[in-house]
């Protein structure tokens, strides 16, 4: 199935690019992509996405599947669908 994955501010800047249109296995779950795309793009990456103690996602991103949050849904363990957009969303700060 092809998903587009959306990357923001720092990631962007990691990644490259500003989206992607991938194509993955069916059943694979966010977590899953984040793996994927940890392989993909390498340390800088790992580093940002992953807590570096726990190897899990940082609790400070946020991860939205066609604009809705996947902690609203199934957590990482959230199943994508053919042509949905993925998001990876930094914390907001200003002021």
């Amino acid at each position: 199935m092809k998903i587009t994955v959306k990357h923001f501010a720092e990631l962007r800047e990691i990644v490259g690019k500003r989206e992607e249109l991938l194509e993955v296995e069916d059943g694979t779950t966010v977590e899953d992509l984040l793996h994927i795309l940890a392989k993909t793009y390498g340390h800088r990456f790992t580093n940002y996405v992953f807590d570096k103690e726990t190897d899990a996602p940082s609790d400070h991103l946020q991860f939205l599947i066609d604009g809705r949050s996947a902690t609203s849904l199934q957590g990482l363990k959230t199943k994508l669908t053919d042509g949905c957009q993925f998001a990876i969303i930094p914390p907001v700060s200003g002021g």
